[in-house]
């Protein structure tokens, strides 16, 4: 894994936290208990923070990053929190956005600064979220630009606990098992 300082800033991560070794996580990150990054994926926290709660995984080939402080519009920024028990599917990109738990993020995925997700929230395979867009947790979400189309079923409540769960046997299984060269 490559873990890189930037400036005076340098990730901080649980020791149960899995990082794969082709991935590479930048600056002012914060890795919480049972987090996973998986191969291909950035998460560069250099112009602003990002944390990763607790049993989330960011899933191969995903861009999470930050915008940067000290703009006239946006003096603060936007900065990265993805809470606990989050599933970003591969090749998204979380672009300075906040993520409430048990949500499912599809594939392809963009989401874009300012951006709010709420609690139990699935967003479909290749949206696209707006800057600014606020997301009803307990829903469905899906297209470009993403809309509203159903509450979740219980079905598919059931699946964000079971992916969480999911992932941290698998990250556990790659700790246990590392790859041989």
């Amino acid at each position: 894994m490559t873990i890189r300082s930037f400036e005076d800033k340098t990730p901080r991560l649980d020791p149960s936290v899995y990082v794969d070794e082709k991935a590479l996580v930048i600056g002012d990150v914060t890795l919480a208990k049972d987090a996973s990054v998986w191969p291909m994926t950035v998460v560069r926290g250099d112009v602003n923070s990002i944390g990763i709660g607790e049993r989330t995984n960011i899933q191969d080939l995903c861009m999470i990053h930050v915008t940067h402080r000290g703009g006239a519009q946006f003096p603060d920024g936007f900065r990265v929190r993805i809470a606990n028990d989050v599933t970003v599917g591969h090749h998204c990109v979380i672009h300075g956005c906040t993520i409430e738990a048990f949500c499912l993020i599809g594939i392809g995925s963009i989401l874009l600064d300012g951006v709010q997700v709420g609690a139990r929230t699935m967003i479909g395979a290749g949206a696209l979220v707006p800057p600014g867009k606020v997301l009803e947790g307990g829903y469905l979400w899906v297209g470009q630009p993403v809309r509203k189309v159903r509450a979740l079923t219980e079905e598919e409540n059931e699946r964000l606990d079971y992916l969480a769960e999911h992932y941290v046997k698998n990250k556990n299984r790659y700790m246990n098992h590392p790859a041989s060269s």
